[in-house]
Order: structure tokens, then sequence, then C-alpha cells
């Protein structure tokens, strides 16, 4: 009997069976929660691990990007590297032209020095040329006056007494040298004749003896009969002359 009650005092009692089963199904619970913690922290694992795959392979093309970069930076320093020659060559270039320039420079400082005393030549030969027109140009008219006071009278029925050489002056102090310069009448009536004598008679001066006319017509106020005479006229001249209505001669017409 007292082995009976012994075994009873150690086994478990109701209440403690049902603590205990409390505490297994905790433990169960527990077990499990542990377990679906592992399970997402296995799938967390595995997305770190699929992102550490992702980023290693970024890396890795990353790497390739830095390797081509790399790649492209040499190819430009060598191109730098033959641009800066090729600047070099085009300094020496330009170094060179300038001194070109400044030979050029000089050539046409000298030229000019060439052009200026050429151009002194030139106007001393017009000059020269232009006494010696001068020269024709006033044997012409004295041997015109008095043919050309017949022909006046003969063709236009205007008699002048005598022709000669004047200057008319201006108010204003300059002056025109008239050619052939002859106060007459024509049927009564006062008329002045307005010569211009060249040895050759071109546009540029047919337009100076229109010019000319224009300030002796304002000056006189007086009727005026215009002539050019010349021992050749040129023919775009004798148009002009036509068309202005201005009486010319050549010099041989005066006999």
């Amino acid at each position: 009997m007292g082995q009976i009650y012994q075994d009873l005092s150690d086994a478990v009692t109701k209440k403690e069976f049902n603590e205990l089963k409390e505490v297994v199904a905790d433990l169960a619970k527990a077990q499990k929660r542990t377990e679906q913690r592992l399970d997402e922290l296995t799938g967390r694992v595995n997305e770190l691990a699929e992102a550490q795959k992702r980023t290693e392979q970024r890396l890795d093309e990353l790497a390739g990007r830095v390797n081509e970069l790399a790649e492209a930076q040499k190819r430009t320093e060598q191109r730098l590297d033959k641009l800066a020659g090729r600047v070099n060559e085009l300094a020496e270039a330009q170094k060179r032209t300038e001194h070109r320039l400044e030979e050029l420079a000089q050539a046409q400082k000298q030229t000019e020095l060439q052009v200026q005393k050429l151009t002194r030549r030139v106007g001393n030969i017009e000059d020269q040329l232009g006494g010696i027109s001068n020269t024709i140009g006033y044997s012409l008219e004295d041997r015109s006056f008095e043919p050309l006071r017949k022909l006046l009278e003969d063709e236009f029925a205007i008699k002048v007494p005598r022709l000669i050489r004047r200057n008319i002056v201006y108010p204003s102090g300059k002056f025109d040298e008239i050619n052939i310069y002859g106060e007459g009448r024509k049927k009564g009536d006062e008329i002045i004749v307005i010569g211009e004598s060249k040895a050759q008679f071109g546009l540029k001066d047919v337009k100076q003896f229109l010019k000319l006319l224009a300030r002796v017509k304002k000056h006189l106020d007086k009727p005026i009969f215009p002539l050019a005479l010349a021992y050749q006229f040129h023919p775009r001249a004798e148009e002009e002359l036509k068309n202005q209505k201005i009486k010319y001669y050549w010099s041989y017409e005066l006999k």
C-alpha cells in the first residue's frame, strides 16, 4: 500500500496534465510562428540574394561601361594629342602667314610709292599735253575768228564786228575763259556768240560746255548763239551737240 501511494504521489495530476498540455500547445504555436518567420526570413534572404545578384550584374555592367569610358578617354587623349600637333602646325603656318603679310605690306608700301611717283609723272605729262592742246586750240581759235564771222553771217544772218577770246568774271570772283566771244546782232536783235574750241572734242567736253553756257546765260541775261570748233569730234560728242542744237564746225570747214 505504501508503494502504491508513493507511485500515485509521483503520478501527474489531471490539472498538471492540462497545464502541460497548454504549455505544449503554446510551444507548438511558437514553433509554428518560428517556422513561419523562418520561412519569411528565408524568402527575404532569397530576395536579398536576387537583389545582390542584380547588383552584381549592374556592377559588372558598370565595370564594363567604365572600361568603355576608359577606352573612349584613351582615344580622346590620342585625338587631343593629334589635335595639339595640328594646332602647333597651324600656329607655325599662321606665323609664316603673318611674316608673309608683313612682306606684302612692305611691297604694297613700295608699290604705293611707285604709284605716287607714276601719278606725278602722269600729271606732269597731262599738264604738258594740256599745254600742247591749249597751244593747238589757241592756234585754231586765232585762225578761226575771221572765217567764223563770215560763216555766221552767211548761214545764220548773224553779224559780229569781231570775235575775241574773253574772260567772263562772276560776282563770286570766279571766271570762265571763253574761247570764242562776240557781240553781234541778228535781224536787229542783240545776240552773243559763245564758242568752245578744242583740238579734240569729246562727250565730256560737250557736258562741260553745256555747264559753261548755263553759267554765262544766267550772268549775261542775253540771247546766246553757241558753237563748237575742233580738229576732231568724237561720234558721241557730235550726236550730243546735234541733240542740244549746238552748231559745230570742223577745222577744215574754215576757209
